[in-house]
């Protein structure tokens, strides 16, 4: 499934750590979040890591996504540090889940990273904005019948 929605995979990340970020950052006014990734050799997002800095060089990991279970980690969302967000479980699963529904980012690679700033109260609206319809889009997409 591919969708033409001009939404990257970047973005549409970015948009799930801007909405989880209450839950992230707690009550921290200011600090980054930092998304760390890989690809498997078919294209796809092999894991995603979300790291929190609420001082200065200080990094935690909050969680990590694995598509695939091996020897070191089993499959799916894992929060650590005390970090817990039933928002952003339900959005990485949506997004790992349909992730070839999102277009690459231009300089698509084996490995990339975001970093991502405390947002304003308007890149909150957009990024909830921006989570609902690619929603909607995946949803009326697989809802479509198939042509046999």
């Amino acid at each position: 499934m591919k969708l033409d929605n001009g939404q990257s995979l970047n973005r549409i990340l970015e948009s799930a750590v801007i909405a989880s970020w209450a839950d992230l950052m707690k009550s921290a006014k200011s600090g980054l979040i930092h998304l760390e990734y890989a690809f498997a050799p078919n294209g796809s997002l092999e894991y995603l890591k979300v790291w929190s800095s609420v001082t200065r060089g200080q990094w935690r990991l909050a969680c990590e996504y694995w598509m695939s279970p091996s020897a070191f980690h089993v499959s799916g969302i894992h929060f650590e540090n005390g970090f817990q967000s039933e928002g952003l479980t339900q959005t990485l699963e949506f997004i790992m889940r349909h992730q070839q529904a999102f277009s690459p980012s231009p300089d698509f690679g084996r490995t990339g990273s975001l970093q991502i700033q405390a947002p304003t109260e308007e890149e909150s609206t957009e990024a909830a904005r921006s989570m609902e319809e690619a929603l909607c889009r995946v949803n009326s997409f697989s809802a479509e019948p198939s042509i046999a």
